[in-house]
């Protein structure tokens, strides 16, 4: 199945439709995606909870089976300062797949705007969870 509209949301039945979910939503916020990596935990673990904070820009991934915590892209510098809270979908489960998003500077390897992406395994809502632009 494609990434198809239900109502006000989009689901889909992969990563793959995280990424074209991401595609259009960075396209529309005027920093189209140029690198998108899928997120998993060190233990191989691919459904992830969030913490983030989108005002601050920091995010954490925390993993549903071994509960390790990583911060996400340089979330690590801004951490002390953020108010993180767990993300959700609207069926309530908070475990996803989720993939990054990143827009670099041009000519420049120097990230410009981070993304967030996720399907949730139970409902299959899929799209942007969190976006921000980076310092």
């Amino acid at each position: 199945m494609a990434l198809k509209r239900k109502g006000r949301h989009f689901v889909g039945d992969s990563r793959e439709d995280i990424r074209e979910s991401l595609a259009r939503y960075s396209k529309e916020n005027g920093y189209p995606v140029e690198r998108m990596t899928d997120l998993r935990c060190p233990c191989g673990t691919e459904v992830l909870s969030l913490l983030m904070d989108e005002e601050t820009g920091a995010a954490v991934q925390t993993c549903t089976r071994c509960e390790e915590q990583v911060p996400l892209a340089d979330s690590l510098e801004f951490l002390d300062d953020a108010e993180l809270e767990e993300s959700s979908c609207v069926c309530g489960a908070t475990g996803f797949e989720v993939v990054e998003g990143v827009a670099f500077y041009a000519g420049s390897t120097d990230m410009r705007w981070y993304y967030l992406g996720c399907r949730c395994p139970k409902c299959g809502v899929t799209g942007c969870y969190g976006d921000w632009k980076t310092p």
